[in-house]
């Protein structure tokens, strides 16, 4: 007995000591296991480098706490174990939940408080003791560092996703969304980024809410091709100071000078990001006795530049059936008009900048040819397979879409809207004479980037068919659009951003009841969660009883 009393107290002492140097151990040394198949507890490397960043304290207060319903329960209980996963890797950074309904007496100051720093609520019913009800839902946070302060959004809420659909996408995004909110809070270098003008661009009051979220990223300049015109080779100089330029919705025709400047720009390996129609419509002209008007051809004097680096805009319009309306009015208010030539969308998901984007509203879009070269192509956005292509020029009319469609006239669907394009470009002035003598011209381009999309206004966001949405919300489709998402990650990618970009495409897969199989099993499904653990459990103890009285019984 006494020996065995001195083996178990040394194997005892021994699995104190093992313990005591293993905490010591980590107190030098520190690792995180995420045995989840997806490893969606495994912080990127663009993150831990940002986290890292962080010197100072970082206050993130998340408003989604409360009595929810099993899904948005699902999105807090994410969301607090991405920001333990943040708080393990830096303690600077502090996380708080917040219920804004807990206390009765001032929720209603809290509500109008959080509407009034845009934080807008989501209504979601809930069922309670047998009654249902709507409750509102703040599935924000907001992260404060120093004298600064963003919004986090948590929720995505994608056109023709159900629930948990919806919030596996918000799970999905998690990481970028903190990610997100690090960098704009601790950037200190920014790339600089020309939104150009002098060729009858898109008014700045539609560019404002994009060029705002820009600037929590990049340095912003507006640029005029033609502010030195007697020294063309002054303003390429300047130009070449920006690490990209936005070229949105030009109307007047750019000069011989002014295209070869911008072609010189790409070669040396400037991004950019064009916004172009090449038919002149709109909505306005429609203001008349007929409401009505012709749709003409627009000359921009860019298609050799375009066919050269592996594109054609062509001088059509596309008439969707998923598509938002327009909105006219009577007597007795507001009512929506069938309006095709303003599609919507839908992602391909096919590359990182589509990625996890709700739909795209776009407004009198043109078709792209894309054509063989050695450039890499890809498709970003594509009209839905319920669409054609008109030809111009042809007439509008305010009610051309209020009689009954006939949809087999819309098979010619899949038309590409907008496309990303990879490689080195050749010069549109190679073996050309060339319209001034630059100091340093090239025939051949460096590795570039470009994204070029057919329509001006998927910039204009703000706005649908010139009437502006109230928080964002379309009134018709009740669709916050993923314009400005798309947009963002599009500039993102430009510039080399690629760690945001990735974070955004991480796949999170949450294990979630197939409702259709659980109704149609709904018996054998009862007793394979409910009566089967308790078959076991009373198994096990009648096995445990019977051996427990043999070993006694001897």
């Amino acid at each position: 007995m006494k020996a065995s009393k001195k083996q178990s107290l040394k194997q005892l002492s021994i699995v104190i000591i093992l313990l005591i140097a293993a905490n010591i151990a980590g107190n030098f040394f520190f690792k995180r296991f995420d045995l989840t198949k997806d490893k969606r507890y495994t912080l990127s490397k663009s993150t831990l480098d940002m986290i890292k960043k962080v010197d100072k304290p970082l206050y993130i207060d998340v408003f989604l706490d409360g009595q929810f319903p099993p899904e948005f329960k699902r999105l807090e209980g994410e969301t607090r174990q991405m920001l333990e996963e943040f708080r393990a890797y830096n303690s600077n950074i502090i996380f708080n939940f917040t219920d804004p309904l807990a206390d009765e007496s001032k929720a209603e100051q809290f509500v109008s408080e959080l509407n009034g720093l845009g934080f807008t609520p989501t209504n979601i019913q809930s069922n309670k003791n047998g009654k249902k009800s709507m409750i509102q839902v703040f599935p924000w946070a907001i992260a404060n560092y120093g004298t600064k302060s963003v919004r986090v959004p948590l929720l995505v809420n994608n056109f023709g996703n159900n629930a948990d659909e919806n919030i596996s996408k918000s799970v999905q995004l998690l990481e970028f969304a903190f990610a997100d909110a690090l960098t704009k809070l601790a950037v200190t270098e920014k790339k600089k980024i020309a939104v150009m003008k002098g060729n009858g661009e898109l008014n700045d009051k539609y560019l404002a809410d994009f060029v705002l979220n820009l600037k929590e990223y990049y340095l912003i300049g507006e640029f005029n091709l033609d502010s030195l015109a007697n020294d063309p080779n002054k303003t390429m100089q300047n130009l070449a100071h920006f690490d990209a330029a936005i070229i949105a919705k030009p109307t007047e025709a750019f000069t011989d000078s002014e295209k070869y400047i911008l072609d010189q720009y790409v070669m040396n390996g400037g991004k950019t990001l064009w916004l172009i129609d090449k038919v002149a419509a709109d909505i306005d002209n429609l203001q008349n006795e007929s409401q009505s008007a012709m749709a003409l051809p627009v000359e921009l004097n860019l298609d050799d530049m375009f066919f050269k680096y592996g594109i054609r805009i062509n001088y059509n319009l596309v008439e969707d059936l998923l598509s938002t309306p327009i909105t006219a009015r009577s007597e007795n208010g507001d009512f929506p008009i069938d309006w095709l030539y303003s599609p919507i969308v839908k992602s391909a998901e096919n590359h990182p900048i589509n990625k996890n984007v709700n739909l795209v509203k776009l407004e009198f879009a043109n078709q792209i040819d894309t054509l063989k070269n050695n450039i890499k192509k890809t498709v970003l956005l594509k009209s839905s397979p319920q669409s054609r292509v008109v030809g111009t020029p042809v007439e509008i009319s305010l009610h051309q879409f209020m009689d009954e469609l006939n949809e087999a006239q819309y098979s010619k669907g899949n038309q590409t809207l907008g496309v990303l394009l990879e490689g080195k470009f050749t010069s549109a002035f190679k073996n050309r004479v060339k319209p001034f003598k630059a100091n340093q011209e090239l025939d051949e381009g460096k590795a570039n980037k470009m994204i070029v999309i057919a329509d001006g206004d998927v910039i204009n966001y703000t706005y649908v068919n010139k009437k502006p949405l109230m928080n964002g919300i379309d009134q018709w489709t009740q669709q916050v659009y993923g314009n400005k998402d798309f947009l963002m990650n599009s500039v993102n990618y430009l510039l080399d951003d690629t760690g945001l970009i990735n974070i955004r495409g991480k796949n999170v897969e949450l294990a979630l009841l197939d409702e259709k199989k659980v109704s149609d099993n709904y018996t054998f499904t009862q007793f394979l969660t409910v009566g089967l653990p308790i078959l076991i459990l009373a198994i096990f103890g009648l096995v445990f009883t019977y051996l427990r009285r043999r070993a006694y019984s001897k």
